[in-house]
Parts: structure tokens; sequence; C-alpha cells
């Protein structure tokens, strides 16, 4: 057999890292550079079209479903394939970055599926791009191990039929990889993280009993997923395995798509696995589209928009009615709280919440739902095992009595909830503290007892810059102003000093982190994302 031929994509500016050219093969990076050639151009004209659509918003201030795809919501017939054994029962998932010992640890957690993140809870350095692949492809080889530094404890896989099923989710359409290029052009970050790991586990995986499973996020419109539809059936039959071997969650975490989620059923079908509803980017995306739609879109403290908030109803409760009519499941949201190891009152408090939460979303036909650590595993299996018992899902109950109308997935004026002076702290405290670690190349951080990741710091800047736009006047009778939001920031740099002491507040980023939230918050020209502006002061 004849060597293969050099890839033409260029790794620049990357330094050296152990084990990279077990990822970053000749074979593999070919067919990273395939699939930028054939759909980068898409890719770029898809984002283009996510631009008319918000101008388009931004002119009507309203959104509805489409009358130009009414026939494949009318056309009863249709289903998405069947899940694959290893995707059939998904009551619980767990989510998290994967590095060596979060890897293990999700593997092992006793979850039905781990959520193997290289997006919102992974700062994309190149070592986290590349290494890791490199821990996935171990995990699959049942070489991996870890013992950590500071403790000395040591963590290995428990027996294969105890371990998670791996639904991997690549960066969103938005982000570049600089690190790899061609002709002086990056590649997406979603088909880099998207080829590495279908080119080396595809077959793999397939081995093991299961397969190549994904989630797609930030996914904006059904010809969105039409495009990963393409991407998944040029992939199948260039490494040679079936059609319909690739399986993919949809999270549905965008306005947008909350009004199309049967089409995008349907451009998937012979690849669809689910949906999912993405709670804080769901937020995010509000604020982003209908940012300059008046008062009646302006969203209170982010903590106060629970999932029974009318509006976050009516998008749980279509997402449910849209999966088990096509065979698919829904998957619910992310419970976040990061239990503490000194204070039992705040973990009896917090489990109760979401021990309420994960009975609501099973009493309303989720198949599954997500949590963010290990000790939430057993407390979301109950509320599932309750209702399912020894089914793998409920895609029977078909939620017809659910009816939602389009006013009803945009109506925020139905919350009594205002903007709080103390939601303003908090969005600028957490906004800053995760950029921060952002900075330095953690995309998962544990703020205030919760699990964040990049989508909280979008939600927090956005309701920053949406409340100073919309001339909110907070409960003190502080009128929302960029010179109130610094002098807020500024007290709050202050207490991070004194929190964390000189010597760590130095050594941290936390100018840079303050800076970075500020220009995001403040600019008059809202930023789409706030990771395109961090990525650019990346190191690494």
């Amino acid at each position: 057999m004849s060597a293969p031929a050099p890839s033409p994509l260029a790794i620049v500016e990357a330094e050296p890292l152990p084990r990279q050219e077990e990822v970053l093969t000749d074979e593999a990076l070919a067919f990273v550079a395939e699939l930028h050639q054939r759909f980068t151009p898409r890719r770029d004209e898809l984002l283009a079209r996510r631009g008319e659509r918000r101008a388009e918003i931004a002119r009507t201030s309203t959104l509805d479903f489409l009358p130009e795809t009414a026939a494949i919501r009318a056309d009863d017939s249709w289903k998405v394939a069947p899940a694959p054994a290893a995707l059939n029962d998904r009551r619980v998932e767990i989510t998290g970055p994967t590095d060596r010992k979060m890897t293990i640890n999700a593997l092992n957690s006793g979850a039905k599926v781990w959520l193997a993140d290289f997006e919102d809870a992974s700062a994309p350095t190149w070592e986290n791009v590349v290494l890791g692949q490199l821990n996935l492809i171990d995990a699959y080889e049942r070489r991996i191990d870890f013992t950590d530094p500071r403790s000395g404890k040591s963590y290995a896989l428990k027996a294969a039929d105890e371990l998670a099923t791996v639904v991997m989710r690549p960066r969103g359409w938005h982000l570049e990889e600089r690190h790899l290029q061609l002709d002086g052009s990056p590649v997406p970050g979603a088909l880099v993280d998207f080829g590495l790991y279908f080119f080396h586990n595809a077959k793999r995986l397939i081995e093991l009993g299961k397969g190549p499973y994904f989630y797609l996020p930030k996914t904006e419109s059904h010809l969105e997923a039409r495009l990963w539809n393409d991407i998944f059936v040029f992939s199948q039959e260039y490494v040679g395995i079936p059609q319909g071997t690739v399986r993919a969650t949809v999270l549905i975490e965008t306005i947008t798509a909350a009004y199309e989620m049967e089409e995008i059923l349907y451009e998937l079908r012979d690849h669809a696995a689910g949906l999912n509803a993405g709670r804080w980017d769901y937020l995010f995306s509000i604020v982003k589209n209908f940012r300059d739609g008046g008062a009646k879109f302006v969203l209170p403290d982010r903590n106060a928009v629970t999932m029974t908030a009318p509006f976050m109803r009516a998008y749980t409760e279509l997402l449910v009615r849209a999966c088990h009519k096509r065979g698919a499941h829904a998957i619910g949201g992310m419970a976040a709280f990061i239990p503490s190891r000194r204070d039992a009152e705040v973990n009896k408090v917090a489990f109760e919440k979401v021990k309420a939460d994960k009975d609501r979303e099973a009493g309303d036909g989720f198949d599954g739902s997500w949590v963010a650590h290990p000790d939430l595993v057993p407390i979301a299996m109950a509320s599932f095992d309750a209702v399912l018992g020894s089914r793998p899902n409920q895609k029977d109950r078909l939620r017809e009595d659910v009816s939602v109308a389009p006013g009803d997935l945009i109506a925020i004026d139905s919350l009594d909830a205002k903007p709080t002076y103390d939601g303003l702290r908090n969005a600028v405290q957490v906004g800053t503290r995760y950029i921060e670690a952002w900075l330095r190349g953690l995309g998962a951080v544990a703020i205030f007892n919760l699990m964040e990741d990049a989508a909280t710091a979008e939600i927090s800047r956005s309701q920053i810059w949406q409340w100073i736009n919309a001339g909110v006047v907070f409960e003190n009778g502080e009128l929302a102003t960029a010179d109130l939001v610094r002098k807020v920031a500024a007290e709050e740099l202050a207490a991070i000093r004194e929190e964390i002491g000189e010597e760590a507040f130095t050594a941290g980023n936390w100018q840079q982190a303050h800076d970075l939230l500020l220009k995001v918050a403040l600019d008059e020209n809202y930023e789409d994302f706030l990771t395109l502006s961090a990525y650019e002061q990346l190191v690494g």
C-alpha cells in the first residue's frame, strides 16, 4: 500500500504536544482538509444567512413557524431512524470536558451517556483540542488512567458494560481553529473536532457495539442541520461504514431553531437521535435576537427565569411533542449544581431543587436529562426510574395535548420578575470569574456552587447589554448605565483581589477578564459571540 499523500493543511503557531502524532496523522488531516474544502463554503453562506435573519427579526420583532416547510410538519408519515441499542436508554447524561480525569470519571459515573465536550465546557487551546481527542482514543483502547498529582488519588476505568456511552460535542459553526489552516485560511473548529474524532474512532466504536454519536450545538436552522447531514453522508462513505451509523442529537438552544424542530429532525432523519433543551444558550439567543425589541423582551435576572416560566414551558413541551411525534428522544436540561464538601445544608436545599426539576422533566415526557456532577446522577436517575421503570424511554407519550402558538415562545413579558441590582452584580461576578478561567484554558468552572460554561458568560454579558440599552431601572432606583456597570465591575475586581490575595491575583488573568467583559457588555455594536473576542486573547 502506498504512503498517504501529505495533507494540504498547515499546523501553525502550535507548540508540539506529547503523542500528537497519534491524532494528527497524515490520513486524519487529509480527511479534515477534504471536509474543509467541500463544506466550509456552505458554512460561510449559512453564517451570512444568520445575519440576514437577525436583521429581519430586528425589523419585525417577531418569529413564526416557516410557511415553506409547512408540508413537512403536516406529514405524519415520516419518522427518524430507530435508535441504536447504545442510545435507546438515555435517562441520565453527564456533561463535561475531555481532560483525562474527567474522561475517566464521566465514563464511570453511572450515567447512561457522557456528553464529551469540545464546545462550551472546553476552552479551545491547542492542547485541549488535541489531547482531548487522544484521551477519547485511549479510553476506547482501555489504556487510560490518571493519578492526581495533588491528592495522589488514582483513577481507572470500570468494566466495559458499566461505562457511559459517549456522545461527542464539537464546536459551533462560528468558531475557527487558528492552528489548522489551508492556504492561510483557518479550518472551522467544528470540522476539526468532528473530523479527527470521526476518522479515528468510527470503526473502533462499531467494534465496541456503539458508534460515532454527536451533539450538534448552536444550530439556528434546518439548513444548518442539512449541512451536517451531508457531512455525515460523505464521512461514512469516506471511511467505509454503513450509512446511518452516525447519530446526532441537536441542541435546541437558539430561539430560531425552536421554530424549526421538526424540520431539523427531518433533515437529519437517517442520522437523528433526538433534541435537547439547552437553557442558558436559549436565553442568550432570545436576548441576542430581540435585543432591540423594547421592554417586552427584557429578561429578568437569569436565575429568575426558571423552566416553569410560560415561554420556557412552551419551548420544552413543544420539544417533547416534536421529538415523540417523530420517534426521537427528547433530552431535558442541565442540573448544574456542584455539591459542597463543607455545607450539608446547601446540598440539601440544592438536591431538593434538582429532584423537583428532574421530576418535572420526567413527568412532562422527557426521555432523559443532564447533570454536571456525578453526585447528581442518582438523583436524576431516581426521577426517571420512577416514571420509566424498566422501559428505556417514553417515546410512546406523544403529548398531543400540547399546542404552542408562535407568540408563546417569545412571550417574555409573561414573567412577573424584573431585573434587579443584585442580578446585575451577579452577572458581572460570574462573567468576570468565568472569562478569567477560560483565558487559562478552563471551560467548565465551578462558580458559587454551580458548574458554569461559556453559555453562562454569554447570558451574563448579554443581559448587562440589554438592560443598559433598554434603560432598565432597578428596584433601588438606579438606572442601568455603562458607568454603573463599570463601577460594579471595579468593585468586584477589588473584592476578588482581596479574596484570593495579591500573588494569585497577579498570576491570573483578572484585569484582562474584567476588560473583556466590559468590552462585550458595553460596546454599542453587540458582538454575536463572546468567544470570538476571547479566542483572540486565548494563549495556546
